[in-house]
């Protein structure tokens, strides 16, 4: 078996976890869910129409505020939805899962034994910025 093969194996056992399953689902239901499409193309024009604003010759700070606020109203509209709720909760779950996987294959590059290496509880968004340390 060749690295290739192994790697597609485990695509293949991770499109079976219940985790990838939740994920999938959720984003379709969100893909399907006809509102909160309207309200993210809505959120999108916004933004757009706030970049025009701002890079406007002659820029309205009045109009660039009410936009801001609109915004900020659509991404709140957008976020309590039960549908991105969902969807939010089952990509931290997913995210995980991947995060398991990573730790495992870093693990295994730097000489772990592959059959009794163990997932590293911390995670790390890779940004030392946000970080309180190292594990």
């Amino acid at each position: 078996m060749t690295v290739l093969d192994a790697v597609r194996n485990l695509g293949e056992a991770m499109q079976q976890d219940e985790r990838f399953i939740r994920y999938a689902k959720a984003k379709l239901d969100n893909d399907n869910d006809e509102a909160l499409q309207n309200s993210i193309k809505e959120f999108n024009l916004i933004r757009m129409q706030i970049d025009a604003a701002m890079s406007s010759e002659e820029q309205d700070d009045e109009k660039v505020k009410e936009l801001n606020e609109k915004m900020r109203k659509t991404y709140m509209e957008i976020m309590s939805s039960p549908a991105m709720a969902e969807y939010n909760a089952a990509k931290a779950e997913l995210d995980g899962m991947l995060g398991e996987i990573d730790s495992v294959i870093a693990q295994c590059v730097e000489g772990a034994d592959p059959k009794t290496c163990e997932p590293e509880t911390h995670s790390c968004s890779g940004s030392c910025s946000t970080c309180g340390g190292c594990h």
